[in-house]
């Protein structure tokens, strides 16, 4: 039985659409049980009124929760007793197996370093969704959590990604590539030209520089860069299919032909547009955190919330964290062989 603690009061749609993920996840698989963050009053008042059974879930109560708004740090100090924080302590504590937040990305970066812990040898915890591509799917790696890095930092970036996507993803051999402005070995600023030495003369599946063009096409399963690209990167990526989606709609609406080529062509559109649907990836893993810990989207409804419990159990049951830690003692801290 796999224990997921989930924040009920992190996200846009708290708690009610947290339930409903929680409910999905109850549902559809017999061995999760959820322990759940927030206040007790206003979860069993939101299930009660939406109609959503709190089988196999656990309530810990706590009144206060971290806004988008507040300092991250104020998940150690001002807000040490919130549904993040409840949730960090717990999973630190061994009282469950994994913990997913659609709350403040910051506040559950500081909780993750400094409550949860780091694992041993790893400089910073990184973000790293797993993102669909024309060819599949591809983890970024690092999607926010540092603006500024350093070389070995994104060399052990790789390391991490190369074993998630390999061991939870069942990718045999992940392709590595490092987010460049070229593909050229002499592209892009100090950062770049002294990770891709440190990264080639690796023991990974290194492709080399990968421009975005090339991370669409699906050139690579793990991108690497810093969070400051990654996050620009992020959310360009994410607005692009809502964009042409929009824009699509604009013809096939023009006038009484093109709504007959649309009402042909429906099926099939809604089927390709389905595949970056980011619902089906819904929580991106903390990556360097010593135990299992995924930030879902802030606007994440039930099926999103539903993907990242299901994720997070299977970091969780694929050892990812036991795997990588063993990596990284194997692999020179700084990257050179």
């Amino acid at each position: 039985m796999a224990t997921i603690i989930v924040d009920a009061f992190g996200g846009d749609n708290a708690p009610v659409e947290i339930l409903k993920g929680c409910a999905l996840a109850v549902d559809r698989h017999d061995d999760i049980e959820i322990y759940l963050t927030g206040d007790e009053n206003r979860i069993k008042n939101a299930a009660q009124e939406n109609d959503i059974s709190l089988n196999r879930m656990r309530i810990f109560h706590c009144e206060d929760v971290i806004s988008m708004c507040d300092p991250p740090v104020s998940i150690k100090r001002q807000h040490k007793d919130s549904s993040m924080a409840v949730g960090c302590r717990l999973l630190r504590d061994g009282e469950g197996d994994a913990f997913v937040s659609a709350g403040s990305t910051g506040a559950l970066l500081v909780g993750s370093t400094l409550i949860v812990k780091r694992i041993a040898g790893i400089h910073r915890c990184a973000i790293a969704p797993v993102m669909p591509n024309m060819k599949g799917i591809h983890m970024l790696i690092d999607a926010g959590a540092n603006v500024e890095c350093k070389p070995d930092m994104l060399y052990q970036f790789g390391v991490m990604g190369s074993v998630y996507m390999h061991r939870v993803m069942s990718m045999d051999n992940p392709r590595v590539g490092l987010l460049n402005i070229g593909s050229e070995e002499t592209k892009g600023g100090e950062l770049q030209i002294e990770s891709l030495r440190l990264l080639k003369n690796s023991t990974l599946n290194f492709v080399g520089n990968v421009e975005p063009g090339d991370v669409v096409n699906g050139a690579c399963d793990v991108v690497v860069t810093d969070g400051y690209t990654g996050n620009i990167f992020l959310k360009l990526y994410e607005s692009m299919p809502r964009g042409i989606i929009n824009l699509m709609k604009d013809v096939f609406y023009k006038n009484s032909k093109t709504k007959m080529a649309a009402a042909a062509l429906k099926k099939d559109l809604k089927q390709s547009f389905a595949l970056f649907n980011n619902d089906r990836y819904g929580g991106a893993p903390i990556m360097g955190c010593s135990k299992p810990v995924f930030k879902a989207h802030g606007s994440s409804k039930a099926e999103a919330v539903y993907s990242a419990i299901t994720l997070a159990k299977s970091y969780k049951e694929e050892g990812a964290v036991d795997v990588i830690t063993q990596e990284m003692s194997q692999f020179p801290a700084n990257g050179e062989e």
